[in-house]
């Protein structure tokens, strides 16, 4: 799976490449409702074809009659009637500020992608005056900016996950995952599981949790997930996540078993108020029964805590 930065790109790589003039679309502000992010993009074709989504589908089919067929960077703003807000789901109507630029070549756009495939940041600034564009690394923690003058667009994992063990279910979250925008490393010591590991593209990383906790989770960007529902692991992994000043820290679980969990980590010596920032049992509870549904429990509850929402033993507060 890709992301949807990743599928625009690829598209219209292979449109510029096939002779299709290419308007790249990026969504650099909004007011009232919108279902999409700033930062988001869609690409329009010559011919009227379009990949992508800056609105969730509500001015689309403007954006398309729009194509400037202008050798020219422009900004652009469309607002969401009563009417489209009510048709897509929104609670008002809103304003997007967009800026649309002209592509004739894909070689810069190809170098994104080169990186892409290797996890790293990029950042894609364009100078909306001169039309000029720079591609250069980014750092973890840079977000999208635009000051009316200038874009900058990160590309790339903002975020990333820490699995320990490589079983079944760890499969279905790092799938999720990578697609979600993160990167994904496994700590699996267990050759037995390690050596059937077949999600392509994702770290695995044989040292001992805690050894591996104590050299990558090392900054609030980061999330610890202990999956292997082995105390000698998952523990040690623990241990070493709850001291951090991590976004997200879980295990799976039963309410029992953390209950003993959490007990154990006491006795271990780590302090109360960190043994509360343990998520467990780890994901929302969406009556979730298969692997791949527990996966999905447990990222949405990761996405729920990365957008603002704390959780207590309780529930969302």
């Amino acid at each position: 799976m890709i992301t949807d930065d990743t599928e625009v790109l690829q598209v219209v790589v292979d449109w510029l490449q096939s002779g299709y003039t290419v308007e790249l679309v990026t969504l650099v502000e909004a007011w009232g409702s919108s279902p999409r992010p700033v930062g988001s993009l869609a690409a329009v074709r010559n011919d009227g074809k379009l990949v992508g989504s800056v609105s969730g589908g509500c001015i689309e089919k403007q954006i398309v009659t729009r194509f400037q067929k202008k050798n020219r960077t422009s900004v652009v703003e469309h607002n969401i009637s009563h009417d489209q807000a009510m048709r897509f789901g929104l609670p008002c109507g809103g304003s997007l500020k967009l800026v649309m630029e002209q592509l004739s070549d894909s070689v810069a756009l190809r170098g994104i992608l080169e990186e892409l495939e290797k996890r790293k940041l990029v950042s894609r600034t364009v100078d909306l005056e001169s039309g000029k564009i720079v591609i250069q690394p980014a750092q973890r923690g840079e977000k999208f900016r635009f000051d009316g003058k200038t874009l900058i667009k990160i590309f790339g994992p903002k975020q990333s996950l820490l699995l320990i063990g490589a079983g079944q279910l760890s499969r279905h979250v790092a799938e999720l995952a990578s697609v979600l925008d993160f990167d994904v490393t496994i700590c699996e010591p267990r050759e037995s599981f390690a050596s059937v590991w077949s999600v392509p593209g994702i770290r695995i990383d044989s040292r001992y949790p805690d050894e591996v906790v104590r050299e990558l989770a090392i900054d609030p960007t980061i999330a610890v997930l202990a999956l292997t529902h082995d105390p000698n692991l998952d523990d040690l992994a623990l241990m070493e996540a709850l001291e951090r000043n991590l976004f997200y820290v879980g295990a799976l679980g039963s309410k029992r078993s953390n209950e003993s969990r959490r007990k154990r980590l006491g006795f271990l010596g780590l302090s109360e108020d960190r043994i509360e920032r343990l998520h467990g049992p780890i994901g929302l509870d969406i009556g979730s029964r298969t692997s791949a549904e527990i996966a999905v429990s447990i990222m949405a509850q990761v996405i729920a805590v990365r957008n603002g929402k704390t959780f207590s033993r309780k529930g969302t507060t």
